[in-house]
């Protein structure tokens, strides 16, 4: 099924020596969402600029989990209305469009609202980009938003945006059945289906062979968690890091939000967790102002944040979407002040345990991957430890572990033991002690 603005338009996909502009917005399944657009037009003969200047073509890759990641893509889109005036006075015709989650949920208002954006198109829809760029080509807008059953990408391979990198996420899901009543993924990106396995290891094989050496599986729900923790335990080569994503700490919000789960069956899971995996790295998220949130409610969340003592914390205020199950049944009635002031509450409240958390490992030698020099001083690197934590450690020369006599520096996708000599909420910083492999840090 077509949309009707391009349902009778016969044409001819013009791709030569077109540049392509992306711009990625939200989560990193929206980064994934836009090496496989980008995978689709490269294939289809389009070039790729990273200059929004020199542009026939500017994709934005959009999120519409909170208010304010929509209205990011509102105000870029204002910045973007004077340059396609320009271009049209300079006769440079420039096509703007809009992907992914805000497509979805926004079609009609996105393609009549000051009749800027050309194309539009949904998660499900980037198959069909090349003719939705000729439609618009010819001088009509084009939109397809049609959500898929079946659609994983599975015979796409990503074309990773960032050459090199020593890190990557491997999408094994998309969409989500569970309905949770607070969320918009359900509507704006279906219903869960997973890729194949064949796919999954035939991307992590390519991704290997370009010089990768960590994957994060990637989607909506990708943990059983039990079985995840059994795994972890089995392989050394799996990191010690588990999101478990709580939302609140009040078994009565979780009950309005959906979740499936009491306060106390999410401890119960923390606890076992903890058990399977001595050293394990959790990271959750949390929302503050949740429909109905009471003080007391919000109390048990902080308590929550305090018993658990997370290393990594995702914290927003709630943001009501539309057709959403909270939109139809109940009411955003927390003020927006209170809101901000509970969210500020959790934020300092995980910082402090965090940092708690994060200065037991003072003292420890943790193995790290080099990810590439530090942003705050080049005369250090900067990396992650397998909880996922960043460590920073000076770039000297250090010894190796494989017997070599001449001291080396560390580069990117290096393995380096470090030993931890400082630790805040968000990172450790320690001095480097020998680079070395993953299978010699295991034995």
């Amino acid at each position: 099924m077509r949309d009707r603005f391009t349902a009778d338009i016969c044409v001819t996909p013009i791709s030569a020596f077109v540049a392509v502009y992306l711009e990625t917005y939200g989560c990193q399944m929206n980064v994934n969402d836009t090496e496989i657009a980008w995978a689709i037009l490269q294939k289809n003969g389009y070039t790729r600029t990273k200059e929004v200047d020199e542009a026939d073509v500017i994709l934005l890759v959009t999120c519409s989990v909170r208010e304010k990641a929509e209205q990011a893509i509102w105000n870029r889109l204002q910045h973007l209305k004077a340059l396609k005036a320009r271009r049209q006075q300079d006769r440079l015709p420039l096509r703007i469009g809009i992907l992914g989650c805000m497509a979805e949920r926004l079609k009609e208002e996105i393609l009549h609202r000051e009749k800027l954006v050309d194309i539009v198109a949904g998660p499900d829809a980037y198959r069909d980009l090349p003719r939705l760029l000729a439609v618009a080509e010819s001088g009509q807008q084009a939109a397809n938003v049609l959500l898929s059953l079946d659609e994983t990408y599975a015979d796409i391979l990503p074309v990773q945006t960032s050459a090199g990198g020593t890190t990557a996420f491997v999408s094994i899901m998309r969409g989500c059945d569970n309905m949770c009543s607070y969320c918009i993924v359900p509507f704006t990106r279906g219903r869960e289906r997973s890729r194949p396995i064949a796919s999954i290891l035939q991307e992590v094989k390519m991704l290997s062979d370009q010089g990768v050496k960590e994957v994060t599986l990637l989607g909506q729900n990708v943990n059983s968690f039990r079985d995840m923790s059994e795994l972890i335990q089995e392989r050394h080569n799996i990191c010690k890091q588990l999101h478990l994503p709580a939302q609140s700490g009040s078994t009565r919000v979780l009950e309005a939000m959906r979740r499936g789960y009491t306060r106390e069956a999410y401890l119960e899971l923390v606890h076992h967790v903890r058990d399977s995996i001595p050293g394990v790295s959790l990271s959750s998220d949390f929302i503050a102002g949740f429909c109905g949130e009471t003080e007391e409610d919000h109390q048990q969340t902080v308590s929550l944040l305090r018993e658990v003592r997370y290393n990594v914390g995702f914290l927003f205020a709630y943001s009501m979407r539309q057709k959403t199950r909270a939109y139809h049944r109940l009411q955003d009635d927390v003020p927006a002040d209170v809101k901000q002031r509970r969210l500020q509450e959790l934020i300092a409240v995980f910082r402090e345990e965090a940092a708690t958390a994060n200065e037991a490992m003072v003292g420890q030698s943790q193995l790290v991957l080099v990810e590439g020099p530090s942003k705050r001083s080049a005369s250090e690197l900067c990396g992650r430890n397998d909880g996922n934590i960043k460590v920073i450690f000076p770039d000297a020369e250090i010894k190796d572990a494989a017997g070599c006599e001449a001291l080396v520096r560390a580069q990117p996708g290096d393995y380096v033991l470090v030993k931890v000599t400082s630790a805040s909420s968000q990172t450790l910083k320690g001095v480097p002690l020998c680079r070395t492999t993953l299978a010699c840090s295991t034995a």
